[in-house]
């Protein structure tokens, strides 16, 4: 059946926007190099910015071969644990997915490999992490993925039988991406163990300090720029009108979610900016850098479907999570030279409790089930435009 030029323009836009969505993402391996290269030693900085063009490019080539089937893989067999098809991209694109979606999912594959290679830095083996990445890239995180992303997911909001009769809410990923990178980086960190001399004969910390604050602020913003795809860019589509309004959109959905991310990400930075002042006596820089990023990363799982106020609440509380879990890293003397795990792995399970107690009902609506109302809205006739005749819409 023809596609009318209406419909045309409007699949054209919502590609473009995961398209450049998906752009922004990527801006995050950037992010990533620079903030692990200016919180190294000057000695490892090469090696860490080479284990940050290893994610990218292994793990574009294991998410190509079978990440994104393990993770969006759905036919007449699938199942709630794992995708069985689309390996090596077979029948994309679809009526379902196509090249832009893939894309866009690519960037968080590879974002998650950067969250732990900082983990592990200064002390890991070159052909070891090749490996990690790839697994990593390639098979832990489609498998999560699926469970929430996918619409036969068992977690997932859309699957048919729905997780305790309502399935989770995890809109971009502070589980399904942070929280497992933050695990990654946990058991990566544990089994490696603390870097030679982080701790003195009496087990007191030995501080070793970054060598460049200046890639560390560069590294954040970065980071932040990048968010403005990662958050937003989860709608996936911007031109899906809401059933219940006559003047809103994910165009309207999209702007309240830029909102909430920049709310909790400086509510976080300021909270650790005079929490860290109370506790060791003087301002620190990196400090706030990972307070922000902290403050990013739990706004993550409900940044759709909350309040702007709400946001700062969130990002409250994240601030102080990232520090008594930084205090408490010290005191079992793990060591890891990002605060990765305690950031990700701290503020993810916080984001995803945040968005349990505070999410809205008419937000959750709209973000996920507007394009499914949508096509039941308006399974009508448009005007074709030639005076002979109508044009089904979908």
């Amino acid at each position: 059946m023809e596609v009318s030029w209406e419909t045309s323009v409007e699949e054209s836009i919502n590609t473009i926007y995961l398209l450049f969505s998906a752009y922004l993402v990527f801006v995050m391996q950037l992010g990533f190099a620079m903030l692990c290269a200016g919180s190294f030693r000057a000695k490892n900085a090469m090696n860490i910015m080479l284990t940050n063009v290893v994610d990218a490019v292994v793990g574009s080539i294991s998410y190509y071969l079978f990440g994104f089937a393990f993770a969006f893989g759905e036919g007449s067999g699938s199942n709630p644990f794992i995708g069985t098809y689309y390996f090596a991209l077979k029948d994309i694109p679809n009526s379902t997915y196509d090249f832009s979606f893939f894309l866009y999912q690519w960037a968080f594959a590879i974002a998650v490999a950067g969250i732990t290679s900082g983990s592990i830095a200064e002390r890991t083996q070159f052909s070891t992490y090749l490996i990690f990445s790839f697994f990593l890239t390639g098979f832990v995180y489609p498998v999560v993925s699926h469970w929430m992303w996918s619409s036969s997911g068992w977690l997932s909001p859309s699957a048919s039988d729905l997780f305790i009769d309502s399935g989770a809410i995890d809109f971009a990923g502070s589980g399904v991406m942070h929280l497992v990178g933050g695990i990654a980086g946990l058991w990566g960190s544990l089994i490696e163990g603390p870097r030679a001399g982080r701790f003195d004969a009496f087990g007191k910390p030995v501080p070793m300090r970054g060598h460049n604050a200046t890639l560390v602020v560069l590294g954040t913003f970065l980071l932040w720029f990048g968010w403005f795809g990662f958050n937003p860019g989860s709608f996936d589509k911007i031109l899906v009108s809401y059933p219940t309004t006559s003047d809103q959109g994910n165009w309207t959905g999209v702007s309240r979610t830029a909102v909430t991310t920049a709310l909790a990400g400086s509510t976080a930075g300021i909270v650790t900016l005079f929490g860290r002042r109370l506790l060791v006596g003087h301002w620190d820089a990196l400090d706030v850098c990972n307070g922000v990023l902290g403050g990013f990363v739990a706004i993550t799982s409900g940044c759709s479907v909350v309040e702007p106020w709400a946001a700062i609440v969130c990002g409250l509380v994240s601030a102080w999570v990232l520090i008594g879990l930084n205090i408490l890293a010290l005191k079992l003397k793990f060591d890891d030279p990002l605060e990765a795990t305690q950031l990700h792995g701290g503020c993810g399970p916080w984001g995803l409790i945040f968005t349990g107690l505070f999410a809205k009902e008419e937000f959750v609506v709209q973000a996920y089930d507007s394009a499914r109302a949508e096509f039941h809205a308006l399974m009508a006739y448009s005007w074709a435009g030639d005076g002979t005749c109508w044009d089904h819409r979908w």
